[in-house]
């Protein structure tokens, strides 16, 4: 078992109305800040929303110590989505000086709507599937930005790039199975696992162009109307971008569905449209392993290992 701290996440701030009101002047020097609200969601940054007088409201998005080169790479994302038909955040004010607050943080517009993960408990079916199927062709929209290379966004673009899909899932491969084993995983499994994948690697190849993958995206991460039936108002959070497979993207969207979760899965799969590649499901299936051993290392990476059990069994069926 790794004996390396857990990471650090969600800085704990005592954000004042000054420094508020200093952050917010930098944009609209006569601005009044009302109040400060930290919002619920996200397990890395700390999100607040300022009120003002007579203004819309904006989000604040203060990044922990040790991941301060996400404010950059949300930048970059956002900017790569300019012409996305669905609403999302616009950039106000992103600062890495530390003279107001001593860390990086980003100042954003405040989209409208509510969180779709407070409202599927009193959706039906119907609804659900509808909802969901926003979601699908907003996420084809965002697949549809292509990227030079496949790999891992950094703050200025991809960090290391790969000049094949299969080329950066194998590495991406590698890397998880290694700091599987570092942070206590089973060897014997981390080898199953790398042999049922390299068994089906050629599914990798059906993908040649590099896409833009949101990667995170799920009922906390999406907006919808507030009363009525739900309709999609805005998209967040873009920390985990990668460019990859759009097939990926799919498969990390439904990693959390179960069986009670099929007008979800039917609704996001048919927003998105025909997905025109042989053996798509078990290419799904094969980003599924992946999404797991990945969820796992992040579990303990974080300290969250109560959690461990039910995924190693998961990887171990997988295998």
């Amino acid at each position: 078992m790794s004996s390396e701290a857990p990471l650090q996440l969600k800085p704990r701030l005592e954000i004042s109305i000054d420094q508020a009101r200093a952050i917010v002047r930098q944009i609209s020097p006569d601005a009044s800040v009302l109040s400060l609200t930290e919002l619920h969601g996200g397990e890395i940054s700390t999100v607040l929303e300022i009120a003002l007088v007579d203004a819309p409201a904006c989000i604040l998005k203060v990044y922990p110590e040790s991941l301060q080169w996400k404010m950059a790479k949300e930048v970059y994302v956002l900017g790569l989505l300019r012409d996305l038909g669905t609403t999302i955040p616009k950039i106000l004010l992103a600062d890495d000086t530390r003279s107001v607050v001593d860390l990086n943080y980003v100042l954003m517009t405040r989209l409208d709507g509510t969180v779709l993960g407070r409202r599927e408990a009193a959706l039906s079916e119907a609804g659900l599937f509808s909802i969901y199927a926003e979601m699908g062709a907003a996420l084809r929209g965002i697949n549809h930005v292509t990227l030079d290379s496949f790999g891992y966004i950094g703050p200025n673009g991809v960090w290391t790039a790969y000049p094949t899909n299969r080329a950066y899932m194998s590495a991406q491969l590698d890397r998880k199975l290694k700091e599987f084993c570092a942070r206590g995983g089973d060897p014997a499994l981390a080898e199953r696992l790398r042999d049922s994948v390299e068994a089906r690697q050629h599914l990798f190849e059906a993908a040649t162009t590099p896409r833009l993958c949101h990667y995170d995206f799920h009922a906390g991460n999406v907006l919808v109307t507030s009363r009525g039936e739900p309709h999609l108002t805005g998209i967040v959070d873009f920390e985990n971008a990668t460019s990859g497979d759009p097939l990926l993207d799919i498969a990390k969207a439904l990693y959390y569905f179960t069986a009670k979760d099929a007008p979800k899965r039917d609704g996001l799969l048919a927003g998105y449209g025909p997905i025109e590649r042989p053996d798509w499901q078990q290419t799904l299936d094969l980003y599924r392993i992946y999404c797991t051993l990945e969820l796992w290392c992040w579990m303990a990476q974080i300290g969250k290992r109560e959690v461990l059990a039910d995924l190693t069994r998961e990887l171990a069926a997988a295998s």
